[in-house]
């Protein structure tokens, strides 16, 4: 696990930090500590240094107050949130004696006597940390189940550490279960890890968990803006955001990202510089590409792509950046909170866009987004994937809105008229938009458009499994005796679509309807049948002939056997 600052000050064992614009130094003396990186020279030294963990703080302080602590505790939560950081702090507070040496487990440890000076510099013989990654096995827990046998050399707790604990072995975990059940009273058990769905049941029963939360973006770009001041550096405001966006909640992630970004400029820290190094959109870039999606410019956004490439943006980077911009115009539309990390620009467009836009389109350019971004992380040729992607969202910007379309068609304003027609070689039927008279006809149309062998089984379910409810056309209301999933009946609605040339509705519903077209079929067949054993003639001969069976019959064209 890792170093986690999220602090607004420095450690107190902390280096001279690097000052960006500062005039030459003279050459350190070889005693001088050699450049620590932000993220291990801002990791907090006291629970008040912590960012966004207010309610686990409070626990643990009540905790400690009421004498009520447990015996192991776990610490879970994404890279960088401060879990290490966490369990020392956690080993400062149960083990500190205060400025005196007579303080007992406090909430706000004072950093100054023996055993918080030890544990902060990692040299305390009472409180051991063991990295689960590269001690896996149970020989490993096994000297640990040895060792709490025997008291503190000099603390009031002996505590272990467990880094990563997700990593250790099954026969690991059952051999510290008993031990972790009941410890000694003067051992604490602090576990750390990132995937806690690797974790047995039976050790998070035994357990008193914290879940760390995500560091806000808002809180980052505070936390980089002080330390920025410490460090003597400057930077704009949007690179600060850039960066606490990139981060992704983690502060370590932030702070490394941050170190480089002071280490590549030149003139203080600047969105374009931090774009270019970590390969990131420009924003007003992806605005641009976004309105000519919604105005179907196609060369315009080949033309955008390319020039985002050229610059180094990844096109899984651009597509996120659309998402972002679709998010961020969806809560304007319903007057969610601004998000602080906006640039006025931003929050000006995307209510611009949201005033004009209607939660239809916006959701369907969502979904194409998110198709979008996914082929362009598994394809092998990104920039294409990319391509073809946007200019699939361009060709659906250009359709007409499914609910308007049915609005108008309930109004009046737009009439289901025949489309022009196609030739038997075009499409293998008759005029393309003339709707089938019956649903019988419509099942035929179906089985004979001959697109695949789905349209085949599509009319077979329709013979035999649907009972009609209502049909008019272009709206077809069944009850499928048998289950379908919603995919067949959209695929259903496409291929009327494509045979007529107009939109359907295909819906379902609970409503029995009238029999299937194969039950009507039999039914007709069987009071055919009866109608021809009921007639004198064949009545005489069953009389003559008891035993005889009316094996098969044809009807003369007036109806007679």
């Amino acid at each position: 696990m890792s170093d986690s600052p999220d602090i607004l000050e420095p450690a107190a064992d902390s280096g001279p930090g690097l000052g960006l614009g500062e005039p030459p130094q003279p050459a350190a003396p070889e005693s001088a500590q050699p450049y620590r990186v932000l993220a291990r020279k801002y990791r907090p030294q006291s629970f008040a240094g912590l960012i966004g963990q207010d309610a686990m703080v409070q626990t643990l302080g009540n905790a400690i107050k009421r004498d009520r602590l447990a015996h192991a505790f776990l610490l879970t939560g994404v890279r960088g949130v401060g879990k290490t950081t966490t369990a020392r702090l956690i080993a400062k507070a149960l083990n500190c004696v205060g400025p005196d040496g007579e303080g007992g487990p406090t909430i706000d440890p004072c950093g100054t006597c023996e055993p918080c000076v030890a544990i902060a510099e990692g040299r305390h013989i009472d409180v051991v940390e063991m990295d689960a990654a590269s001690h896996t096995g149970v020989d490993d827990v096994r000297e640990i189940i040895e060792a709490v046998r025997y008291s503190a050399v000099s603390a009031r707790f002996k505590i272990y550490i467990i880094d990563e604990v997700h990593m250790l072995s099954k026969n690991a975990f059952n051999a510290l279960l008993k031990t972790l059940e009941e410890p000694p009273p003067h051992v604490k058990f602090l576990f750390a890890t990132t995937e806690v769905n690797k974790v047995p049941v039976t050790v998070l029963s035994r357990c008193q968990r914290f879940d760390l939360r995500r560091i806000p973006a808002d809180k980052l770009a505070a936390l980089f803006r002080s330390i920025l001041e410490q460090e003597g550096a400057e930077a704009e405001d949007e690179a600060l955001a850039l960066i606490a966006r990139a981060a992704e909640g983690s502060a370590r992630d932030g702070l490394s990202i941050l170190d480089q970004a002071i280490a590549h400029g030149t003139d203080g820290v600047t969105a374009a510089q931090v774009r270019e190094m970590i390969g990131l959109s420009d924003r007003g870039a992806v605005r641009a590409l976004f309105g000519q999606l919604l105005a179907g410019e196609a060369q315009a956004v080949l033309a955008t792509i390319q020039e985002q490439h050229d610059l180094g943006t990844d096109p899984a980077s651009l597509f996120r950046g659309l998402l972002e911009t679709a998010h961020g115009i969806v809560r304007a539309k319903v007057g969610g909170a601004d998000d602080p990390a906006l640039s006025a620009e931003e929050r000006a467009a995307f209510a611009d866009w949201a005033s004009r836009l209607g939660f239809a389109p916006l959701h369907r350019i969502w979904q194409l987004l998110l198709k979008g971004l996914h082929e362009v992380e598994t394809a092998p040729m990104p920039l294409e994937a990319a391509e073809m992607a946007l200019l699939r969202i361009v060709h659906a910007a250009g359709l007409p809105d499914p609910g308007e379309l049915a609005r108008k068609f309930e109004s009046g304003e737009m009439t289901t008229a025949a489309a022009p027609a196609q030739t038997g070689s075009e499409k293998g039927g008759g005029p393309q938009g003339a709707f089938p008279p019956t649903y019988a006809a419509m099942v035929k149309m179906v089985a004979d458009s001959m697109i695949d062998d789905e349209s085949w089984r599509t009319a077979q379910f329709l013979e035999r499994d649907v009972r009609l409810v209502r049909y008019e056309p272009p709206h077809l209301v069944i009850h499928p005796t048998k289950p379908r999933d919603e995919e067949f009946f959209r695929d259903l609605g496409r291929l009327l679509r494509e045979e007529t040339g107009q939109a359907w509705t295909v819906e379902t519903s609970d409503e029995r309807g009238e029999p299937s077209l194969l039950e009507q079929e039999q039914a007709a067949l069987n009071a055919e049948r009866e109608s021809i054993l009921q007639s004198p003639m064949v009545k005489a001969a069953f009389g003559a002939f008891p035993d005889a069976e009316l094996i098969d019959y044809k009807l003369a064209s007036g109806g007679a056997a």
